[in-house]
């Protein structure tokens, strides 16, 4: 486990000063997979694997200055970058691993994660307590700005069914972990999957 926390660390310290100018047209897709999450003004909202904190305005946006806004990540270069870019104003920022949330349970109205889940070592369990700390009925965004097949793509590889967020491994996945499956959309654009927590 910490070989794989150190591995995910690694890579995104690597990367957290250039991330927001290498990916500098995200976003509007952002703000719309936040908006698609339905949130309420005074919702509390949990933004799992943060980065550089790109999720965090529109997040306050829609919660409003009575709700509570969350940004976790596991990399401190990540969080820092957060911090210059002036984030923390949008949201409180936490160093920790999502898998293992200090936080109360079942207090959540919402989890959105941006690119989590193919670098939890543990997916089930990551969702499990994702699950744990909301509120049944509450709501999961999964997210990333490009699409499978165009992520497969950049990277030089084969689409795979193997692919954690392929849509049959996904909903199973999902609801081991407490979570329905809601909507999918996998398309160049954006891949978004809205889940419920059930129970």
């Amino acid at each position: 486990m910490a070989d794989d926390h150190t591995h995910v660390q690694d890579f995104f310290a690597a990367r957290a000063a250039d991330w927001d100018s290498r990916f500098p047209d995200d976003g509007p897709a952002y703000a719309a997979a936040v908006q698609e999450l339905g949130l309420r003004p005074g919702h509390s909202v949990l933004d799992a694997g943060c980065g550089t904190g790109r999720a965090l305005p529109a997040l306050r946006g829609a919660v409003g200055p009575g709700g509570t806004v969350i940004g976790a990540d596991l990399t401190r270069d990540m969080l820092n970058a957060a911090l210059r870019a002036g984030r923390a104003a949008s949201g409180a920022l936490l160093m920790t691993d999502a898998a293992r949330l200090p936080l109360r349970t079942a207090t959540l109205d919402a989890v959105f994660a941006a690119g989590l889940v193919s670098h939890l070592p543990n997916p089930g369990r990551g969702l499990l307590e994702l699950a744990r700390v909301v509120r049944p009925g509450g709501r999961l965004a999964l997210f990333h700005p490009i699409g499978r097949a165009a992520l497969a793509a950049r990277h030089g590889r084969p689409l795979s069914d193997d692919d954690l967020r392929a849509e049959p491994r996904l909903t199973p996945l999902l609801a081991e972990a407490g979570w329905r499956l809601d909507a999918y959309t996998d398309e160049d654009s954006r891949f978004l999957a809205l889940a419920v927590r059930t129970g």
